[in-house]
């Protein structure tokens, strides 16, 4: 049973984030990371896995719907999003083959917590949305197959951080690495929560995507997602009439 679980969500193939997330000292001493899915989709996919998979059983692995995606696209059904299509192209088969083989959730007893499951958007499907205001009656329904025994879930998907009660039942969203609302946030479990932001070099940032990148519009992603040119309110505006309100 681990003591702390440092969680990591969306780092959608943003190495500098991802980097600057794990030189912090609460997630270098960390007994385990727990990465919730949307890996590799962006510009620097196979730096991603690489440095992740360079962890070696440190880091537990679970599925997101990008993820899937990206196996779906080397598959020959291609994603709707071009930057997903252009990464499936860039992974190796080993890595292609470790993403198709992620679990949509992982249940880890983790101290002070108990069981603990984690999942990328709910534990039963790795897209459909869940938001820290949905009605009661929409996560009862997202969390049907849950046992009784698991007090704990923490997903991630819509990259906006919290933590709320349901029914007795402690729900984490650790936020976005890569696609963040402003910094690049995590989460630290055990024995409590602790919902956690790393402050990012964001012009550095950008500039070392664009440089090593060699996606097309390397430049304008970490313009419009590292730099967070879109806030949490815009993904309400969008999220919000996904969740079945």
């Amino acid at each position: 049973m681990p003591d702390r679980v440092a969680v990591l969500s969306d780092i959608h193939g943003v190495l500098p984030a991802l980097e600057a997330v794990l030189a912090e000292p609460d997630v270098a001493a960390a007994d385990l990371i727990v990465v919730t899915g949307d890996i590799a989709a962006g510009p620097q996919p196979v730096e991603v896995l690489d440095r992740l998979a360079g962890l070696g059983e440190r880091v537990c692995w679970v599925r997101g719907n990008a993820d899937r995606e990206l196996v779906e696209a080397r598959a020959g059904r291609p994603s709707p999003i071009d930057v997903s299509n252009w990464a499936a192209t860039q992974l190796r088969d080993d890595q292609v083959g470790r993403l198709a083989a992620l679990p949509l959730t992982v249940t880890l007893k983790v101290a002070g917590l108990g069981p603990v499951l984690f999942c990328h958007a709910t534990p039963r499907d790795d897209e459909e949305v869940v938001l820290v205001d949905s009605r009661l009656e929409r996560w009862a329904e997202v969390f049907a197959e849950v046992p009784a025994e698991v007090g704990t879930v923490v997903c991630g998907h819509t990259h906006m951080p919290f933590t709320r009660l349901v029914d007795r039942r402690l729900v984490v969203n650790p936020g976005s690495v890569g696609m963040p609302y402003g910094g690049a946030f995590w989460a630290l479990l055990g024995p409590g929560v602790q919902l956690r932001r790393t402050l990012v070099d964001v012009d550095a940032a950008c500039a070392r995507i664009a440089a090593e990148s060699t996606y097309p519009d390397a430049a304008a992603f970490a313009d419009e997602y590292v730099r967070s040119r879109h806030s949490d309110t815009d993904a309400l505006t969008v999220f919000a009439p996904r969740d079945g309100r």
